[in-house]
């Protein structure tokens, strides 16, 4: 079997990066690989065609392959709440929060990673051509196995972008360099009211797979939330994940960047994150319907969280 993620230089879809490097699918009796596909669009559309199993990534972009959650179900959650930063050249950035710096900047996001930001910069008044704010892919981030996050620190620097909206990795490189200062981080309180549940890291299969095989859906669900489990009862086992798959750079700097996504840790999806996860799907033009809970959740499966 096949778990593909969108980006693998970085915190964001660990937990499911960890279920396979720490054995955890194997526990399990599932033999499960793991694929780089960029950008997260790719990854839903190799699962709508059969050619992956699972995606580790982010809830809202299953919409991509899956129009109004037809033939797709999230299984559960890597951590809660949107996990991307808003960095802006340090020169730029001069408070915490001030999204008035976004005025007349070219930001950098991937695709559909750009709603995030997109919705909650209109959620707050912003107008995208009113106040010409460029939100564009980061030069040279389509390539194969390229990580988006690294990628957008390095154009930073290079001066080729005023800011991006990027995972945690991405976002410590850039401020450990001094290329950039954190704008906004959502998980921890920043941005409009609602924005944390606009989307989550989670893991995603098919309806085919689980009408198939539900058995390898709750297997999968639990090699999550045993690697979860594992994590907060060592961090230090990330080093080693980030020794084998990361640069040396980065693999030294992932046990302290998982160490602080812990309280968020939390394999449930509520009924709550999904409603507020199709307003902000809705007025982002994603989604036209108000699907329900067991429309976009395995809920079948809930047992599995807490297991």
């Amino acid at each position: 079997m096949k778990l593909a993620v969108p980006d693998l230089i970085s915190n964001s879809y660990f937990p499911a990066v960890a279920a396979v490097e720490l054995g955890c699918f194997a526990d399990e009796g599932l033999d499960v690989s793991l694929e780089l596909l960029f950008p997260v669009d790719k990854c839903y559309a190799a699962l709508r065609d059969g050619a992956i199993d699972f995606v580790g990534g982010s809830a809202h972009s299953a919409l991509a392959a899956f129009p109004e959650w037809r033939g797709v179900k999230l299984l559960c959650a890597q951590g809660q709440g949107m996990y991307w930063f808003l960095v802006m050249r340090a020169d730029l950035a001069k408070e915490r929060g001030d999204l008035d710096v976004v005025k007349n900047r070219k930001i950098g996001a991937a695709p559909w990673v750009e709603m995030g930001l997109r919705g909650l910069l209109t959620a707050e008044g912003y107008d995208l051509d009113r106040d010409n704010i460029q939100i564009a892919p980061v030069p040279g981030a389509q390539g194969a196995g390229v990580n988006f996050g690294v990628t957008a620190a390095r154009a930073l620097e290079a001066g080729t972008i005023d800011g991006f909206w990027a995972n945690g990795m991405g976002t410590e490189v850039a401020i450990r360099n001094g290329a950039g200062k954190i704008v906004l981080d959502i998980r921890r309180g920043d941005g409009p009211r609602g924005c944390f549940d606009y989307t989550m890291a989670s893991v995603a299969t098919s309806d085919r797979l689980i009408a198939r095989s539900p058995d390898k859906a709750a297997k999968a669900i639990r090699a999550v939330v045993s690697a979860q489990r594992k994590l907060r009862a060592d961090p230090r086992l990330a080093t080693a994940i980030g020794e084998k798959l990361f640069p040396a750079t980065e693999a030294a700097l992932i046990a302290e960047l998982i160490k602080r996504d812990l309280p968020y840790y939390d394999a449930a999806i509520t009924p709550d994150f999904v409603r507020a996860m199709n307003v902000f799907a809705r007025d982002v033009g994603i989604l036209k319907g108000d699907p329900s809970y067991g429309e976009v959740v395995a809920e079948q499966f809930a047992s599995e969280w807490t297991r």
